[in-house]
């Protein structure tokens, strides 16, 4: 790709600006430009698209997400750091690439980018459930991006994809596939990034729904995952307790029975369950 762009390859980007990773800001270079070509193209057709990358770093994703044709790229950047390589990626690519200087935890992107949007990022690991909990609880459904192609420590990516009965299965899964269709698409080993991370990194694509699967009210859904999962290895009767003193009937009304397990239950329960007690 180095090629394609005229552009240097990252490890002398790197060397060139002194960036040293920071763990502070869970920073871990993908430095390889065929991977991060290869993750890019997960995105699908970028052609028509604005595309969000959270923490470019050096900005090898970014060159992916440019050669592989996207509209427009809004970088959102915290290390100052970074911007003179960014720079360079804008200069290769007029037009194309926007950097803002900031924390993606603060900055509202919306007002510079224009639909169709796509999400694409390796993500910091410091700050990455949490983005990914934002972007899939909106105030409002359908939210603003088509699709999230995001990267993630290997056992975050396990928790989004995880099914009804497995260790994994708890909040991530259940906000995930009540609007999206969740798939892991690349797995990349810690040997892949600089400096090695101690685990192993997957990327995850996330589609966008229309609607909810089931109808149920955010909110309540939100409230009964979080207190099923906070006592997992309790019986839903005794974890939902706080929920009010027919739980059981409510339990019952939704399919569910009152010794069950939180890791047992599918969301269609839980939304039946949600239907139930906000009822």
């Amino acid at each position: 790709m180095a090629a394609i762009d005229g552009l240097p390859p990252l490890r002398e980007v790197i060397a060139t600006h002194g960036l040293a990773a920071k763990k502070s800001l869970g920073q871990n270079f993908l430095l390889d430009l065929n991977l991060t070509a290869k993750i890019a193209r997960q995105a699908g057709d970028l052609t028509a698209c604005d595309v969000l990358e959270i923490g470019p770093g050096p900005g090898g994703l970014t060159r992916g997400l440019l050669a592989e044709g996207a509209r427009r790229v809004l970088a959102i950047e915290k290390d100052s750091r970074c911007l003179p390589p960014l720079e360079e990626v804008a200069a290769a690519y007029p037009g194309r690439l926007e950097v803002i200087n900031g924390d993606a935890l603060l900055v509202d992107p919306l007002s510079h980018l224009t639909p169709p949007i796509r999400v694409a990022a390796n993500l910091p690991y410091n700050v990455g459930t949490e983005l990914l909990v934002r972007w899939l609880t909106p105030p409002e459904w359908p939210p603003f991006w088509q699709s999230l192609t995001l990267m993630f420590q290997r056992e975050v990516a396990e928790r989004i994809v995880a099914t009804p009965g497995s260790k994994a299965y708890g909040r991530l899964a259940l906000l995930a596939s009540w609007r999206a269709e969740a798939r892991i698409v690349l797995s990349l080993p810690p040997e892949a990034f600089t400096p090695p991370p101690k685990v192993s990194s997957a990327v995850v694509h996330l589609t966008a729904l229309p609607e909810p699967r089931y109808p149920a009210d955010p909110k309540v859904l939100e409230r009964v995952v979080a207190m099923a999962f906070n006592q997992r290895r309790k019986m839903l009767r005794a974890a939902l307790k706080g929920l009010g003193p027919d739980i059981g009937d409510r339990l019952i009304a939704a399919g569910i029975k009152p010794t069950d397990r939180a890791e047992t239950v599918s969301l269609e329960q839980f939304c039946a369950l949600a239907r139930a007690v906000a009822g």
